[in-house]
């Protein structure tokens, strides 16, 4: 695995366990393209193969975004194949996160649209940001949810809501993402890491084969 990604910050702090993984294209507001999903996928299989990794933590650079979505310039150069194989593989790598032994949190700390709320679904548990807002906006480009979204929605938050925002193409906002189960805390952005590490240090202090 490589020891460093062009879209993605690896921090692991061996004392605690706690690996972060941060989407770093704040040009884009760390928009998902191909080079990105990839990076986060070779960096989810470098964390499930290093035993110093006990939990992890995935965020977005800044303030402004945690994923803003699809990198939508890339999307429009694809050949209707070359976008299939591109959901395809954007699923594989989301259900490597959702599949993942150790435990994966989403520190939401901003726009969580399109793909973007769809890998923040992906992962176990959800932290927010009381900025984050999220929604899958796919309906106004013609296009449906590619990494998962219509399953994971109505999972999370009821099959009626779910299809209200997949068709709407509503934004949620963190107080209501709460009351809709579709993240699990809601913080100050400023306590966002920090509230994150606590709930994984208290996870990770219990017995890891029952955790994963």
């Amino acid at each position: 695995m490589p020891a460093s990604f062009d879209n993605l910050l690896y921090d692991l702090d061996a004392a605690s366990g706690i690996l972060i993984l941060t989407i770093n294209r704040p040009s884009k507001l760390n928009a998902l393209n191909a080079a990105t999903i990839a990076d986060i996928d070779a960096a989810m299989q470098r964390a499930l193969d290093e035993p110093a990794v006990r939990g992890i933590i995935l965020t977005g650079s800044g303030e402004k975004a945690f994923v803003a979505g699809a990198d939508i310039a890339e999307l429009t150069a694809l050949t209707p194949a070359q976008a299939a194989r591109a959901a395809e593989y954007g699923q594989e790598t989301f259900c490597r996160i959702e599949e993942s032994t150790k435990p994966v949190v989403a520190a939401v700390n901003g726009f969580a649209l399109g793909g973007g709320c769809e890998l923040a679904m992906a992962c176990h548990m959800r932290v927010a940001a009381d900025n984050a807002r999220f929604g899958q906006p796919e309906v106004n480009l013609g296009l449906l949810p590619g990494y998962g979204g219509t399953q994971r929605l109505p999972q999370l938050i009821g099959k009626g809501k779910a299809i209200e925002l997949l068709l709407t193409a509503d934004q949620v906002k963190a107080d209501e993402a709460l009351h809709l189960g579709l993240v699990n805390h809601v913080v100050p952005q400023a306590e966002l890491l920090g509230f994150c590490r606590q709930l994984l240090t208290k996870i990770i202090g219990k017995a890891p084969l029952a955790v994963g």
